[in-house]
């Protein structure tokens, strides 16, 4: 028994120190540091149940936290950076480990419209390719304006922007359920609103792809005791 304690403890701290060990490498991408630490401090809240029994378990909840950034969205990426390449449109993996298309206006929506681009239908179609039937997957779509004209124009505009693009992708398969749509009108510039290069990088719509991350059911275990074969629930008889 005591032989059983030592090794699930030394489980723990093996655990924690490899996230730490890997949090301080200097090669490491931000995701990939924030990654180990949380595989750390899992190990470390897993070890506390049942004297570190709990710890290999705890280590996979805290390294999943709320999004996953799994095989399925690094090859996302790279298919949407083959699918954009040229276009001017951003690929990129966010913090929290979503996949961010950030798609200039001067592709995606005329002056004032909020019909969709001819440009922007076949990097539309490669994104929506799959995703229907990949689960734990949400969207989320945010539309913004420059500065140009008055919130009474911009904030509808980018509204309507954000769900041509939703409805854009519902009838290529992906449930609208699963899509939520924001506009920002003209709140969150990237660039200065007071120059023609400025305003043309805020007129813009920003399309997320996030994967929940879903950890997997606790197994329970046989009572202390019980008879090999004893269903699990049933109480032993000593």
């Amino acid at each position: 028994m005591k032989r059983t304690i030592f090794s699930s403890r030394a489980l723990v701290l093996s655990v924690t120190a490899a996230a730490v060990f890997a949090t301080g490498c200097a090669n490491m991408t931000e995701t990939q540091r924030n990654t180990g630490i949380g595989a750390g401090i899992g190990a470390v809240a897993g070890g506390l149940i049942g004297d570190g029994g709990g710890a290999a378990i705890g280590a996979g909840v805290g390294a999943l936290g709320g999004y996953a950034w799994s095989r399925y969205m690094e090859n996302k990426k790279a298919e949407m950076q083959r699918a954009t390449a040229g276009t001017g449109v951003q690929v990129t993996q966010t913090q929290d480990n979503q996949l961010k298309l950030n798609i200039p206006n001067d592709i995606s929506f005329t002056v004032g419209r909020a019909d969709i681009q001819p440009a922007l239908r076949p990097i539309l179609d490669q994104f929506a390719n799959g995703l229907g039937t990949q689960p734990n997957t949400e969207v989320v779509i945010v539309g913004h304006t420059d500065s140009t004209g008055s919130d009474a124009i911009n904030n509808p505009l980018s509204v309507e922007r954000a769900n041509s693009v939703r409805d854009y992708l519902s009838a290529r398969g992906v449930d609208s359920r699963r899509v939520r749509t924001e506009g920002r009108g003209s709140h969150e510039p990237i660039a200065n609103n007071g120059t023609d290069a400025g305003r043309a990088q805020n007129r813009r719509v920003e399309i997320f792809l996030a994967e929940r991350a879903v950890a997997a059911a606790p197994v329970q275990q046989q009572p202390m005791g019980a008879p090999m074969g004893t269903p699990i629930g049933t109480p032993a008889r000593y």
